[in-house]
């Protein structure tokens, strides 16, 4: 049965307590206080209730996403709860949830603020001391704290199943935001250092950088070379061109970068291309359309949100009739392009309109850093008002990045990224990317593109590749939907070991809802595309996954996949 053995042991266990219980007390109870004898069967009775649990299967569901310790390592401790760790907590829980140096954890959502100090017996709730079952606690794979405890403090439902081994945790609160109507990363010690981009068109490497270095801190503290960015890329530019984010994520996503500021200093127009990635980004979301509550989301979860605005100033000392130099506030109406990146940093749901040169219709304003250096407004930072025309339009999330061990080989033939769309004027489409493995390796994952908002995809891999017969032989790995565009890596449900020298394809299936084109591809569409390498991929597209065509024969491209292995 499937939980005989559990039984079995419980059965063990009770008999133990049962024995406690009647010598212990049988003996005379005048001289034994009541609760030393509690104190001793929990002493007793929980450690083995909590290795029984974690030596099962045991989930965890919060708000409907389920987890398991053979993902994450979930644990029931001592006191009887279940331990998660604070990795977890930012995507489970929907909040912002930050160590701060080594000792501080702070958890944020709706209008609760909830503080643990590292092995304390109490949490600091909205300003209040409360008690804890369990303290939050550092193990050698990182930091832990109790769900329980956690979610109680959140306006969440707890309950436990012995039974199943599950624990639930769900929103009770009647909030529907999981925001505050104030917010700003300064003060939480989450805003990258202003830089200086000088007399270039570095911004959208600044901002791009500036988004990524916030969304590590405060954990991490790291100033990243955007010398090595703009000079170091698949691209044909000098700094003086400029750019856009679509070539920063290709950047990142290549593994061309980051690399320190240190090693590759900005300014001396001169770059170090044998420098390699001190970071491996994986994920990088796209937030368009001037949604703002995703932007504020993004941002009180994960960090810095590159966007671009119309940029009407010259320099920090130039003047515009959209901006007001006492209030260090913007605000641009009208129908020029979009010429600048900023940061993202915070927002402010009741900055007053009069602040602005312009007469709006309502209060309201995002939190901005620049790259212009500390003599321009507040430091560095200025306010964009909501209504901008372009402030919110496009914005990109830096969400999962992770050291460079993570894998051992990246197989790709895009390094300018996405610059263009292909498919067959309806949603779906297949595509493949063939590569030849270097040793023995284990294919682990897959990255790609989605082109548009509830992207849904199916992930394949096919051994032993020679034509395009063998896409019959296709092995399923993965599938799932995306709520943004941007750059995913997706993890398979099973490793491929693959020979050395052994051809496989990556296989993806992909709808995109209302697009034509939804496959992401890399070609020649302009100067500054003009050098990209299209002879170092193997790709074939397919309208229905039967018949498959070279995608040279279609359009001269490379299709965006890449694929992740480790050494066997």
């Amino acid at each position: 049965m499937k939980y005989s053995k559990r039984y079995v042991i419980f059965c063990g266990l009770f008999l133990i307590a049962l024995f406690f219980k009647f010598h212990i007390f049988g003996r005379g109870m005048e001289r034994v206080e009541p609760f030393r004898g509690a104190d001793l069967e929990a002493q007793i009775w929980n450690p083995l209730i909590a290795s029984s649990v974690n030596d099962n299967l045991l989930s965890v569901v919060i708000d409907n996403k389920e987890y398991t310790n053979e993902q994450y390592p979930f644990y029931m401790d001592d006191n009887l709860n279940i331990m998660v760790p604070v990795t977890i907590l930012r995507d489970a829980l929907s909040c912002s949830a930050h160590v701060y140096d080594g000792e501080r954890l702070i958890v944020e959502k709706h209008s609760s603020e909830v503080t643990f100090e590292l092995d304390g017996r109490t949490a600091t709730v909205n300003g209040e001391e409360k008690e804890l079952v369990s303290p939050f606690t550092r193990r050698e794979d990182g930091f832990y704290v109790s769900l329980n405890d956690l979610t109680g403090y959140l306006d969440y439902t707890y309950s436990w199943d012995m039974q199943e081994n599950l624990a639930a945790a769900a929103d009770n609160s009647q909030n529907a935001a999981i925001i505050p109507a104030k917010y700003d990363l300064r003060d939480r010690e989450r805003v990258a250092k202003v830089r200086n981009q000088g007399i270039y068109g570095t911004c959208w490497a600044f901002a791009a950088l500036g988004a990524l270095e916030s969304s590590l801190l405060p954990e991490e503290e790291a100033q990243y070379s955007a010398d090595h960015m703009t000079l170091a890329n698949g691209f044909n530019l000098s700094q003086y061109d400029g750019g856009e984010y679509t070539m920063g994520m290709a950047y990142l996503a290549a593994w061309q970068g980051p690399v320190y500021e240190a090693d590759d200093p900005y300014g001396d127009d001169v770059t170090d291309r044998s420098l390699t990635a001190v970071k491996h980004v994986q994920e990088m979301q796209i937030i368009d359309g001037k949604d703002y509550e995703k932007i504020k989301e993004a941002v009180f979860q994960y960090g810095g949100v590159q966007t671009s605005i119309y940029n009407a100033l010259e320099s920090s000392q130039s003047s515009s009739p959209y901006y007001n130099q006492r209030t260090n506030s913007y605000c641009y109406i009208g129908t020029e392009v979009p010429n600048h990146d900023v940061v993202i940093i915070g927002w402010d749901d009741n900055y007053p309109k009069e602040n602005f040169t312009l007469e709006l219709e309502g209060d309201g304003a995002f939190i901005c850093q620049n790259s212009w250096g500390k003599g321009f407004g507040d430091d560095g930072v200025f306010y964009v008002s909501y209504y901008d025309t372009h402030i919110g339009t496009h914005n990109v999330v830096y969400t999962r990045i992770e050291d460079v061990g993570n894998y051992d080989h990246i197989y790709q033939s895009d390094l300018c990224g996405w610059i263009g769309q292909l498919g067959y004027n309806k949603e779906s489409v297949y595509g493949a990317n063939v590569y030849t493995a270097g040793e023995a390796e284990e294919l682990v994952a897959a990255s790609f593109y989605a082109t548009g908002k509830d992207t849904q995809y199916e992930l394949y891999v096919v051994r032993g590749f020679e034509d395009e017969k063998s896409f019959e032989d296709r092995i399923p790995v993965a599938s799932g939907t995306l709520s943004n565009a941007g750059y995913y890596t997706v993890e398979f449900n099973q490793g491929i070991s693959l020979r050395p020298g052994e051809r496989f394809a990556v296989v993806l299936h992909i709808v995109t809802p209302n697009s034509v084109h939804p496959m992401a591809i890399e070609y020649a569409a302009d100067e500054m595309t003009e050098q990209v390498i299209l002879d170092d991929g193997e790709s074939y597209i397919s309208s229905n996954g039967g018949f498959w065509e070279d995608v040279r024969s279609v359009e001269d491209a490379n299709l965006c996949i890449k694929a992740f292995t480790k050494n066997q």
